[in-house]
C-alpha cells in the first residue's frame, strides 16, 4: 500500500547509495533515480545532496524521510493487525530504556508473554528521545520510560516511581556511611551514563538546583551499558549515580551498596507510554497488573 517511490527513497537513505538501493528494491538504478526526481517534483523539495562523495539528506529531505518511515510502519502495522485478526496471534513492539532493561520491566514483559498464549513481544532498547521518535513513527506500540510525559500525542500510565542513588562497591571506604556529601562525591572517580540518558539528565538537573555543574566532579568514564558500569563499580574502578531499580539484584546480593547524596532529591516516575490511537486497553491493564504482582512478590520486596 505504501507508494513504491517512498520505498525507493527509504532504500537510498538507508544504504546511502542509488546502486545499493536499486538492488534492495529489485529495480534498475535509473528507475530509483526517477522515483526520487518524481518525489522532489511532486513535493517541491530537494531531498538529497552530495557531500564529500556521499549522499546527505537536506533539511527538507529529513522531514520527508521521517514521514516515509511512518507510512511504512503504518502499512506494516496494518498487515500485522489483519494477520492478528485472522489468526488470533498478538504481537507487540515495546521500547524500553537501558535502565528499564536492567530492572523489573524486562521480567514483567517476559511474565506477561508466558501467561498469554500466542503472544510475542519484541523489546527494543534505546535513549528516551529515540523511543519517543519511534513511537511517533509507529515503529513502537508502547514505550516504558523514566520521567513524566508532556507530549499531547501520547497517553501514559504510571507504573512506579524510582530514585537515583550513589552506587559503590561493598569494600569502598564510603560503603559504611549512611549518606555521602557533595564534597565527598567531588573526590570520587565518577562513572556516568552517556549524555543522552535520562539518568544523567536527572542528575545534572539536581546539581543545577544547587548551582553545581558536572565539570565540578571527576568524571573518569562515560558508558552506555549499565551492566558494564555495575561491574566496574564492583571491581573498584569508581562509583556511579544510577537508578535504584537498576541495581536491585546487586543490592539484594550485597554486591553493591546504595547511598543517598545529601541535599539531592532525584525522584522520577516510570511510565508506560502509548499513542493516543492505541486501542488495546486490555493489554495495558494486563501489563500493569503483571508489573504490580512482580513488585509485590517477596523476592523483590526483600531487596
Amino acid at each position: 500500500m505504501i507508494d513504491t517511490r517512498l520505498l525507493s527513497l527509504l532504500a537510498v537513505y538507508e544504504t546511502g547509495s542509488f546502486t545499493r538501493a536499486a538492488q534492495r528494491v529489485n529495480l534498475s538504478q535509473p528507475a530509483v533515480s526517477q522515483h526520487i526526481r518524481q518525489l522532489e517534483a511532486e513535493l517541491h523539495a530537494h531531498i538529497f545532496e552530495r557531500a564529500h562523495g556521499s549522499l546527505r539528506l537536506t533539511r527538507e529531505g529529513d522531514i520527508i524521510v521521517k514521514y516515509a518511515r511512518r507510512m511504512q510502519a503504518l502499512t506494516n502495522n496494518l498487515k500485522e493487525d489483519l494477520a492478528t485478526e485472522r489468526t488470533q496471534v498478538t504481537s507487540l513492539t515495546v521500547g524500553i530504556t537501558h535502565t528499564a532493561e536492567s530492572n523489573a520491566i524486562a521480567e514483567t514483559l517476559a511474565r506477561y508473554v508466558s501467561l498469554r498464549e500466542h503472544m510475542s513481544i519484541k523489546m527494543i532498547t534505546g535513549p528516551v528521545g529515540e523511543l519517543f521518535e519511534a513511537l511517533k513513527n509507529y515503529e513502537l506500540d508502547l514505550a516504558i520510560v523514566e520521567g513524566s510525559v508532556s507530549d499531547p500525542r501520547f497517553h501514559s500510565v504510571m507504573l512506579d516511581t524510582d530514585c537515583l542513588i550513589l552506587a559503590v562497591a561493598p569494600e569502598h571506604p564510603l560503603a559504611g556511611h549512611t549518606m555521602i556529601t557533595i564534597d565527598e562525591l567531588k573526590r570520587e572517580k565518577l562513572i556516568l551514563r552517556l549524555p543522552d540518558s535520562g539518568t544523567r539528565s536527572l542528575f545534572i538537573s539536581a546539581l543545577e538546583t544547587h548551582n553545581l555543574h558536572l565539570n565540578d566532579f571527576n568524571v573518569v568514564l562515560e558508558i552506555d551499558n549499565i551492566a558494564t558500569i555495575k561491574d566496574l563499580i564492583r571491581r573498584g574502578f569508581g562509583v556511579s549515580v544510577l537508578a535504584r531499580s537498576a541495581c536491585m539484584d546487586e543490592l539484594g546480593k550485597k554486591k553493591i551498596v546504595a547511598l543517598p547524596i545529601e541535599n539531592l532529591t532525584m525522584m522520577r516516575e516510570v511510565n508506560l507510554v502509548y499513542s493516543c490511537d492505541f486501542d488495546h486497553p486490555e493489554l495495558l491493564r494486563d501489563i500493569v497488573r503483571c508489573y504490580n504482582d512482580l513488585s509485590r512478590s517477596p523476592s523483590v520486596q526483600s531487596m
